[in-house]
């Protein structure tokens, strides 16, 4: 089947040259997703990514300033592909209710590959999410490179389901919080159920993550 052609986009300021614009970029953005994966982002250098995709490594850095600045880009991949997710999903439904219950599952559900995207691997980036993303913001850098609007696709994301918060309790006084503790919150879980699943109450057959979030969502809103 054929991948179709949808754009999600990402900032200007996080690449030199676009690596959607040429067949060597989005090498570069498949096989840093698989090596990263592979590796941990502290292992991964753009010298082991070059030789994985037999480039040199200063063909990389016609792209990316920086391995950081790469992650950055894998995150506001994942969140600008998370904030088309929730567009379908939600569109032409009426009931904020019901928008809002589709949008939790898209932000705390497993992960399914995007036959959308041939050459991003949507399993495997979730996962970096999961145990990487923190390094993109939990540096040293953050409020200038939040200046620069780094972290816009995932901000969007937070605010898109905020509004549909208000929308069912205009009253509740804590949106963004409450979103942005599901996110992080399901993809703790999600990590302890592979790795520590005593500390998570995971049912086999059950996707009790999603429906732990949305009992939890509706619960807050309804006591405010």
């Amino acid at each position: 089947m054929k991948s179709l052609h949808i754009n999600i986009n990402v900032s200007e300021a996080l690449y030199l040259k676009n690596p959607e614009s040429s067949v060597l970029g989005k090498s570069i953005v498949t096989n840093s997703i698989m090596l990263i994966n592979e590796l941990g982002f502290e292992a991964f250098t753009f010298k082991k990514l070059g030789e994985r995709i037999e480039s040199p490594e200063s063909s990389i850095y016609r792209y990316f300033e920086n391995k950081h600045t790469l992650l950055i880009y894998l995150v506001s991949w994942y969140w600008s592909w998370t904030e088309y997710q929730l567009v379908f999903a939600t569109a032409n439904i009426d009931s904020p209710v019901e928008r809002l219950k589709r949008s939790i599952n898209i932000l705390t559900q497993p992960i399914k590959v995007d036959i959308s995207f041939s050459h991003i691997n949507e399993v495997l980036l979730h996962d970096i999410i999961i145990t990487e993303s923190a390094k993109a913001y939990h540096t040293k850098a953050v409020d200038n490179e939040n200046e620069k609007g780094y972290f816009k696709a995932y901000k969007r994301v937070v605010q898109r389901v905020s509004d549909i918060v208000l929308e069912i309790n205009p009253r509740f006084e804590f949106p963004h919080m409450l979103i942005s503790t599901v996110i992080e919150g399901a993809h703790q879980q999600r990590y302890f159920a592979e790795h520590l699943p005593a500390l998570t109450d995971l049912k086999k057959g059950k996707d009790s993550i999603s429906e732990f979030y949305t009992q939890m969502v509706f619960k807050m809103i309804e006591r405010a």
